[in-house]
Formats: structure tokens, C-alpha cells, sequence
């Protein structure tokens, strides 16, 4: 029996609470695998041998670089959200964050 045949078993006799978090969690992994390539493709070649060296690309140093971060899933959690914290593109982010600012409501508890 292969692996999604297992899977396709285990999936018939668990319960929906268990499923949800399983699809969260392949979602999940699904992202995350496509970020790491991504980031894979997108990442400078540097010719130097030296492996051991750390030190960053001198461009690198000077300008962070902005990429394009994939769509989260319906589903996902607020962890989720973390990788896109500090890569807003775009020429209106004080238009945006005054507008946040504006409408936002305060919070009961």
C-alpha cells in the first residue's frame, strides 16, 4: 500500500475537527515549500568559494530586497501573516496607515 493510499484510509474513519487541522496543516506545508523555493530561485549566485564566510553581498547591505510573497489560504493562522510583516510595496503606505487609523474601532473585553 503506497502513501496516499494509507492516507486515504487513515482520512475515511478520522473526525472533521482532526481533517481541518490536517488540511490546515498540508496547506501549510504546501506554502511554505513554494516560499523556500521561491526565495531558492530568487536568492543572488555568488562565484566566491569561501563557503564559510556569512558576510552578505555589499547591495545586500545597503537595500533590502522585496519580494513577492504567495497569497495566504483561506484557513491560515495569524502566524501566517508574519512573513509578510515588513514588506510593504507601494508609494501610499501613510495614505493607508492614517486611513487604518481612522476607521479602525476600539477594542472591548
Amino acid at each position: 500500500m503506497d502513501i496516499k493510499e494509507q492516507l486515504l484510509q487513515e482520512i475515511e474513519f478520522s473526525e472533521d475537527v482532526l481533517l481541518a487541522e490536517i488540511l490546515d496543516f498540508l496547506r501549510f506545508i504546501k506554502t511554505k515549500t513554494r516560499s523556500e523555493e521561491a526565495q531558492e530561485d530568487s536568492s543572488p549566485k555568488d562565484d566566491r568559494t569561501d563557503e564559510g564566510s556569512h558576510s552578505l553581498p555589499q547591495e545586500s547591505k545597503t537595500k533590502p530586497e522585496i519580494k513577492e510573497a504567495t497569497p495566504i489560504l483561506r484557513g491560515s493562522k495569524a502566524e501566517d501573516l508574519l512573513k509578510f510583516a515588513g514588506t510593504w510595496q507601494g508609494n501610499d503606505f501613510e495614505q493607508c496607515l492614517q486611513l487604518v487609523y481612522e476607521t479602525r474601532s476600539q477594542t472591548e473585553f
